[in-house]
């Protein structure tokens, strides 16, 4: 079923192997008929996360990006609608020589050749993966995954012995008297093998943890050896996921199955996702959305500056339609998350005059970055009327960007993915960066109207990150901390390697919170 936990445990998987010397990478299908996650709802299908190369994602690809430390292209995001566009494109053309164009072969085929390439494809440091993992997202049975579901059938069968392994993740619930139930993994292998596909391993998500009883149960219906039988129950964080699968040797199994080496793992990962809190801040971040998977990436942000400084980060989600303003006053700080649309404009509007005012730590991310400036204008400038162009008539302090002014359809026409930005010496961002010259995501239509940018900076707002002649940072010299970006920092942001706008921004908090304890 849906939501139990597939992107998670496959990165797990990938950290364990990662920490073990090998060099992963990681391919996600999605069995929807989108070409991309760029057109769909966020509060119906969470976080569109943004690759370098600008390819809007599921989600998971940003939970492979950070368990893993890599960073992955749009080829490694198969959808249904990207496999038939390009069968498709290829029958027009005549690729097919007027053959009767099929799910099979023809439709399987391009499964496989998308999954190859995208195993096959670079990694950072211009190295090759000794492991792809592929996540087949949907549910056994379902039919729009059926030939996702046969052309890995179909790859087990052409490649050699020991170069794949079919790990299935399966709900095994707890009923009232405590006891854990198997009937469900039972049918669900069954439907799997109906397939052609019997699985080397099962990772049973559960409550708790699952026991040796219910282990050798499954183990028995399942015809899967009790040890590839792995027990993941719910854990607080979701960085203490490879640790829970260390401890019940899904590592040593897979590797086994893989015919791959069995290496000692390096636990520094370990230490730093177990790493303790010394201080703890509370943030509140004002969106209209109400559902936390939307911002993921932010939230993981957070987390990773505040284990970076041994901080722990406590959110308060606030509507941006209906918060009261005296819900700020006792926050460490605020942040103003990206989005589109009118909706809840106002109340973010408030929300910064507050931060900007008061002096609470502030930090916007991209829209955010728009309504600072916006704000500046309407309170500083005195101009009542400032707006976007995104919002309706004003005075457009914010306009869309001249190559969006003709742009047809909504799929993958904005600006988005890396951007090289200059950053102005002896500036907040420039010492949070400890560079001049940067690289960030990007995923927007607007931009500063640039007849606007001389009176604002008169007034003493700074632009301190420019890509050419666009504004892409700005902040206020007399305030604790007050920084906003159009390009998305939270994207590139890991454990490993905390976001330096979130890590400044976290600091700040915390001398915010001990200046008023």
């Amino acid at each position: 079923m849906s939501g139990l936990g597939k992107g998670i445990t496959t990165a797990s998987i990938g950290r364990l192997l990662k920490n073990r010397g090998y060099r992963i990478t990681a391919v996600k299908i999605d069995p929807y008929l989108n070409i991309d996650a760029g057109t769909m709802n966020p509060a119906q299908h969470g976080e569109v996360f943004v690759l370098r190369d600008g390819g809007e994602v599921d989600l998971d690809l940003g939970n492979y990006e950070r368990f893993l430390d890599i960073s992955l292209s749009s080829d490694h995001n198969i959808t249904t609608g990207k496999v038939y566009q390009t069968v498709i494109e290829k029958e027009r053309r005549g690729d097919f020589l007027g053959g009767t164009v099929q799910i099979i072969p023809h439709i399987t085929d391009q499964i496989k050749t998308c999954i190859r390439h995208a195993a096959e494809e670079e990694l950072d440091n211009k190295t090759h993966a000794d492991v792809c993992l592929v996540e087949v997202g949907g549910t056994v049975g379902d039919i729009e995954s059926m030939p996702f579901l046969e052309a890995v059938r179909q790859m087990h069968g052409e490649l050699e012995a020991h170069d794949m392994v079919l790990v299935h993740v399966t709900l095994v619930p707890v009923d009232n008297m405590g006891d854990h139930k198997t009937k469900p993994t039972q049918h669900s292998v069954k439907a799997l093998r109906e397939l052609g596909l019997h699985p080397d391993i099962i990772v049973g998500r559960s409550e708790c943890v699952i026991s040796g009883g219910t282990k050798k149960k499954i183990s028995a219906f399942c015809d899967v050896p009790p040890r590839a039988v792995i027990s993941m129950a719910t854990v607080p964080d979701i960085y203490h996921v490879p640790m829970e699968m260390e401890k019940e040797g899904v590592a040593d199994v897979v590797l086994e199955y893989l015919d791959l080496e069995k290496r000692t793992p390096d636990t520094e990962w370990y230490h730093l996702v177990s790493r303790e809190y010394t201080n703890r801040v509370t943030v509140a971040i004002v969106s209209k959305y109400g559902i936390e998977d939307v911002y993921i990436s932010i939230k993981e942000a957070l987390k990773h500056a505040g284990r970076a400084l041994s901080t722990e980060v406590d959110i308060r989600w606030l509507d941006a339609e209906t918060f009261d303003t005296a819900e700020l006053a006792d926050v460490d700080g605020i942040l103003v998350p990206g989005g589109f649309g009118k909706r809840g404009i106002e109340g973010k509007l408030r929300a910064i005059r507050f931060a900007r005012e008061q002096k609470k730590p502030y930090l916007g991310l991209c829209l955010g970055f728009q309504l600072a400036v916006i704000e500046y204008a309407k309170n500083v400038l005195g101009l009542a009327d400032a707006t976007s162009e995104e919002m309706g008539p004003g005075l457009h302090v914010i306009a869309i960007l001249p190559e969006q002014e003709e742009v047809e359809g909504l799929g993958g026409t904005m600006r988005l993915g890396e951007y090289a930005i200059d950053l102005g010496e002896n500036t907040l961002v420039a010492r949070l960066y400890e560079n001049t010259g940067i690289t960030e995501r990007h995923r927007h239509r607007y931009e500063v109207t640039p007849s606007m940018i001389a009176d604002l900076e008169a007034a003493g707002l700074v632009f301190s990150g420019r890509c050419g002649n666009r504004m892409e940072v700005c902040e206020l010299p007399d305030h604790p901390f007050f920084l906003a970006t159009q390009f998305h920092p939270e994207f590139t942001s890991r454990p490993t390697r905390a976001s330096p706008p979130y890590l400044g921004f976290v600091t700040a908090c915390r001398e915010e919170r001990n200046r008023e304890s």
